[in-house]
């Protein structure tokens, strides 16, 4: 079968836009649609910066720090009856150094720490906290935090990471899972 005959086009196209109009109709198309683009994009913020300032501020955010607070002045107390509170009784404690412990176990474990290193403290490393909300159970709150205590005269001090799952039960916030890694 003979070649299609498409002189008829070409001379088309330079009669409207010159010898070479066709690849200049195309590249002014390509930069109008990336100029459109640039604009578009430049209107709507990207989503993982919302999605990180979210993280970061807002009421549930708020709710959580002062949560985290409630907990942590009882840690930091040594109060475990306090402390334990804040957790729920089916309460599954993750450590990369010490791996499952239930609610039973984690209070043995804090009446133990405490009793062991009386002058523990922990401080929240606000800047690196985050707050999600886990859609009809409550909240996921990760960061890191330092804990210190004196060793031989002098602050002994680690930074470690952390998420916990808070659940909401009515009005009652409760930690129901934690991990507590890179010790």
């Amino acid at each position: 079968m003979p070649a299609e005959n498409t002189n008829h086009l070409v001379g088309r196209s330079r009669s409207r836009f010159g010898a070479s109009g066709g690849l200049k109709l195309i590249l002014a198309s390509i930069s109008i649609l990336i100029t459109a683009a640039g604009t578009f994009s430049a209107q709507v913020p990207d989503r993982a910066v919302l999605k990180r300032k979210a993280a970061t501020s807002g009421e549930l955010f708020e709710t959580i720090a002062r949560m985290d607070r409630v907990v942590f002045e009882a840690f930091n107390a040594h109060d475990v009856e306090r402390l334990m509170s804040m957790f729920t009784k089916d309460l599954e404690f993750y450590d990369d150094g010490d791996g499952f412990n239930d609610y039973e176990k984690t209070t043995n474990d804090f009446r133990e720490l405490f009793r062991n290193t009386p002058d523990i403290r922990r401080e929240l490393i606000k800047e690196s906290l985050e707050v999600y909300p886990l859609q009809g159970y409550g909240a996921i709150e990760a960061g890191e935090h330092r804990f210190c205590h004196r060793e031989n005269g002098n602050d002994d001090c680690g930074v470690f990471k952390f998420a916990m799952v808070w659940r909401k039960s009515g009005e009652v916030w409760k930690l129901s899972r934690v991990l507590s890694y890179a010790h």
